[in-house]
This record gives structure tokens, C-alpha cells and sequence, in this order.
């Protein structure tokens, strides 16, 4: 293993020169395939740390779908329904759990996964390999690669797909460092271990927490542990359906992640599954037509005569009430917040979205008001006493 790596350049190409570099040994890290960038490796190694993570408290294997620095989908292994497969389209291949829970991963904001960082707890095998080789994306992170899934992933992006593989046995300075503006910062790193235990104070009247949303909920904290502040994740069987990052407002928080929670579960719909698309329009296509279909912004769409360039023939609309009453059967959802909730709205908005279980640290001077909301729609809420910003 090296002592550095030279970059191409940093966040953009005017910042150089640009490396990697460790000040005492050697990087904890190789480069198998490609020439990963600044950004890359800042996405690398906080999804690494997320899946790491992920693995530790549940037991299950993870991948996380990163972009700019937060995770754009994070899931552990839980057997895709075939709907979600479909939705996901993966439901021509075979899926090994790793497979599967990337799948999860990147499947649940497609739009957002766009030209992805891929993060694997596990072993890359073949079938994760030739998930993503079909799939838009910049480069991946993983303990280790078979022969076979190597082979796959050298031939993407004309044979410079970003390949590295990580020491899983890497454990980093306690203490951590960063310049900003000539100015060097320091902390200790954030080595908290969120688990079950965080979740026992429930101040609301529902006191009932199964084990899958124990589990959701967790698999909510760790993600946000690893997402730019203000975060709130919204995380169903397993895997985050909705992430809203890097927001000044916690309330726009909720609002961001839950509609894309929404179009999640919108994607699910027999509307939107039956949609007569032509034969061998590209998967990004696909999603960026879901997307408009499922939005108010469809019927401009419509009048314009668009539908053509996508559809066989002319698709329904679907309405906004129709939208509205497909959500209502969304229930079961778990919502994590990276700090307390100022105010009830955030509830109420949560609430639209089936959100029924919460985990956020409490502490505001309106719990009572927050803890009313919950006890209104029979919402049961941990308070962790954990705060999660990342920056």
C-alpha cells in the first residue's frame, strides 16, 4: 500500500495540486482499477465508515449509494419484494445479499443515485458486479472482490471504472483534523455506537417498537451519521426510501426526504407499473419520466405532446387525489432526525408520509408540543439523547 496518492485535482479542476496522504504509515487502502478523484475518496470513506457500520449493529450486509458527500440511498439485506425488484430493475438478475442490498440502495432515489458511489460491507461477488455494470456509476468501495466481479467491473467506463478496496482492519486517530481557510480544526471522531439501547425513553403514549423498526430506526442514525446536517431519513424494511441532507431548516429536512419517501412508494403503484414505455428506452430515461409522470408537472408534459418520445401510447394521468390515496396505504415507515424537532410540523409532515415510529434526540423547549402531535396519530418516539451532525 502507498504512502499517498496524487489527484487529478481537488473539488475542482483549478484547485491544485491535490493528493492523498497519510502522515504516519501507509494509506489503508488500493486502487485496483481506475483513478479515483478528491470527492471520490470523500464519498469512499464515509460510505465505507456507513456500510462498516451498518454490518456492526445489525448483523446483516449493507451498501450505501453515495453522492457529494451523503449517502443518496443506504439499505442492509432484507429480500426484495418482486415489485421492488421490478422498480429497481433488477429483476432479471440473480441477487446475492450484497447484491440485494444495493439494490435497496441505489434503487430508492434512482434520480439521486445518478452517477453513484458505491459502498459494499461485504465481499463484491459477481452478481453485485454485474448489477453495476449496467448502472451509471463512479466508482466503488468494498473489503475485498472476487476474480469474477473484478473482471466485470474492469470493463466498465472503458476500463477506468474507480475500483478500491479498503483494509477492514484499518482503525483511524482518535483524534481528527481538518483545514479551513488556513485554519486547522480538531475533534474527537464521532465513535458513538448507535444501537437498540438508544431507543428505550419513549415519551409518547405508544410505547410499541417492533424489532423491523428497531432495526429501520437504526438503520436511520447510522445513515445520518454519515449525511451533511441538517439530516432526517426516512428508512423502511431495511433500507433509507427517503434521505433529506444539507438543509438550513429541519422542517425542509422532512419535507425533502418525505416526498422522495413518496416517490418511492408512488413508483410501487400499478399506474406506474403498467406505464406503456417504448421498447428499449434507457433506465434514466425510464426514471426521469417516473419522476415527471408522478408530479404535477405532467400534465404541461401532456399538452406538449411529449408523451410520444417515451410512451407507446398516451398514459392516464395520475391525478393529484389519486396520488393521495395510493400514499394513505403507505404505512410502517421509520424516521431518524440528526437533531431535535423545534416544532410539531415536522410530525405532521412525517405523519403524510406513514411514518409511525421516530427516533430523534429530544431536547427542544417544544417537546410537549412534539410529543402531542405523536400521541395524535399514535406515533411512537424515542429520544436518543445523540445528536448527529456531520460537516
Amino acid at each position: 500500500m502507498a504512502k499517498e496518492i496524487s489527484l487529478k485535482y481537488g473539488c475542482n479542476p483549478n484547485q491544485v495540486p491535490s493528493r492523498i496522504f497519510m502522515k504516519e504509515g501507509e494509506l489503508p487502502l488500493q486502487v485496483l482499477n481506475g483513478r479515483p478523484g478528491y470527492i471520490n475518496f470523500l464519498d469512499a470513506f464515509n460510505s465505507w465508515q456507513l456500510v462498516r457500520e451498518l454490518k456492526m449493529a445489525t448483523g446483516l450486509p449493507a451498501a450505501a449509494s453515495f453522492k457529494h458527500v451523503s449517502p443518496a440511498g443506504a439499505a442492509v439485506y432484507v429480500p426484495l419484494s418482486d415489485t421492488l425488484k421490478k422498480i429497481y430493475f433488477v429483476d432479471d438478475l440473480e441477487l446475492s445479499p450484497i447484491a440485494s442490498a444495493y439494490a435497496a440502495a441505489r434503487g430508492a432515489d434512482r434520480m439521486s443515485s445518478y452517477g453513484d458511489w458505491a459502498a459494499l460491507s461485504d465481499v463484491c461477488d459477481k452478481e453485485t458486479a454485474t448489477l453495476l455494470a449496467r448502472e451509471v456509476s463512479d466508482g466503488i468501495i468494498a473489503p475485498g472482490y472476487t476474480d469474477e466481479a473484478l473482471a466485470i467491473l474492469k470493463t466498465k467506463r472503458k476500463g477506468n471504472y474507480n475500483v478500491v478496496q479498503i483494509d477492514e482492519s484499518y482503525v483511524p486517530a482518535p483524534i481528527e483534523h481538518k483545514d479551513v481557510f488556513g485554519v486547522t480544526f480538531e475533534q474527537g471522531r464521532n465513535e458513538l455506537k448507535i444501537d437498540a439501547s438508544l431507543l428505550e425513553d419513549l415519551p409518547t403514549a405508544n410505547k410499541n417498537l417492533t424489532d423491523e423498526a428497531k432495526r429501520d430506526l437504526i438503520v436511520s442514525l447510522i445513515t445520518l451519521k454519515y449525511t451533511q446536517s441538517n439530516s432526517v431519513c426516512y428508512v423502511k424494511n431495511g433500507q433509507a426510501i427517503g434521505v433529506g441532507a444539507g438543509q438550513q431548516s429541519r422542517v425542509h429536512c422532512t419535507r425533502l426526504a418525505g416526498n422522495k419517501a413518496d416517490n418511492w412508494y408512488l413508483r410501487q403503484s400499478p399506474r406506474v407499473l403498467e406505464l406503456p414505455f417504448k421498447p428499449g428506452l434507457r433506465r434514466p430515461d425510464r426514471d426521469n419520466t417516473i419522476d415527471v409522470y408522478i408530479s404535477d408537472d405532467y400534465m404541461d408534459v401532456l399538452a406538449d405532446g411529449q408523451w410520444e418520445n417515451f410512451f407507446t401510447e398516451k398514459p392516464q394521468p395520475f391525478t393529484r387525489e389519486q396520488r393521495r390515496q395510493w400514499l394513505d396505504g403507505m404505512t410502517g415507515v421509520a424516521l431518524g432526525s440528526d437533531a431535535f424537532f423545534p416544532f410539531g410540523d415536522n410530525i405532521e409532515r412525517a405523519h403524510k408520509s406513514g411514518v409511525q415510529f421516530i427516533a430523534q434526540p429530544g431536547g427542544s423547549i417544544r417537546d410537549d408540543n412534539v410529543i402531542e402531535v405523536c400521541d395524535r396519530y399514535g406515533i411512537a418516539m424515542a429520544f436518543t439523547g445523540l445528536r448527529l451532525f456531520h460537516h
